[in-house]
């Protein structure tokens, strides 16, 4: 069984798990769903119709699901799912989603979100995603699985940030970073690949010595982006790595995609 301090707040209408662990002064509202052994360690606040995954674990002082820092929200009943066993530190903020977004915000399993970070409104964020302290996110920002950001970083409204790609300490990414890129800078400049990130996640040295000829191809001076972004595909089909880069810079974007230097 669970624990609930005798000193927080559980409006009528939330759904608390009886193996959940509430610490005092948290204030849970009305239309919060927290699933099993979900931890809130203290004064954690939680409004919306937010849902929280199981094993997930909140520190003191977090803000969660509030009305988003958006001046066309009208208060409409917008959603915030959080996933499985992710943690979110002290003072993290996120949001739920709006009406111009789809209605919701995401994140998904084994997130760890540091002191200070911010998830914005309509924000998909995949799983085991990393987002260092102070990082934050614009609204309706898509971060693939594994996507690290870096301490201090800010990312544009709009902007994707494709599966293991990288984002250095106080960057300021404006366009899109393809799956494991590695980028950084006052306005993020792509640097290379996340080939540490993919080693540690075992991807195979074939996979990655054709992932590092597809950027060579793709990032040429000779002839159009657009033109070498369609053939990519083609010219490395046997590559998993690049068949997902390949199906992100081919889809719909409206940030263009962050260059190298």
């Amino acid at each position: 069984m669970g624990n609930i301090h005798q000193t927080t707040i559980i409006e009528d209408g939330a759904s608390v798990d009886p193996e959940a662990n509430i610490g005092p002064f948290c204030v849970i509202g009305e239309d919060v769903t927290l699933a099993a052994n979900v931890t809130l360690k203290s004064h954690v606040a939680i409004s919306g119709k937010t849902a929280i995954g199981a094993g997930t674990t909140i520190y003191p002082f977090a803000s969660i699901g509030h009305p988003p820092q958006d001046l066309k929200f009208q208060g409409e009943k917008s959603e915030l799912v959080i996933g499985e066993n992710c943690t979110i530190r002290e003072h993290v903020t996120v949001n739920p989603g709006t009406a111009s977004g789809g209605m919701m915000t995401r994140i998904g399993n084994n997130c760890l979100l540091m002191i200070g970070a911010h998830v914005a409104h309509d924000c998909l964020i995949g799983n085991d995603v990393i987002l260092v302290n102070n990082a934050t996110l614009g609204g309706h920002v898509e971060l693939g699985d594994f996507v690290i950001i870096g301490g201090l970083s800010a990312v544009h409204q709009f902007v994707r940030i494709g599966a293991h790609a990288m984002i250095g300490g106080a960057s300021g990414v404006e366009t899109d970073v393809i799956p494991f890129g590695s980028a950084t800078g006052n306005r993020a400049l792509l640097n290379g690949l996340n080939l540490t990130g993919m080693k540690r996640r075992g991807f195979v040295r074939d996979d990655i010595h054709a992932l590092r000829n597809a950027y060579k191809y793709l990032f040429s001076s000779e002839g159009v982006f657009a033109d070498r972004a369609k053939n990519l595909q083609s010219e490395f089909p046997d590559a998993s790595s690049v068949t997902t880069v390949s199906d992100f810079i081919n889809a719909e974007t409206k940030r263009g995609f962050c260059q190298p230097n």
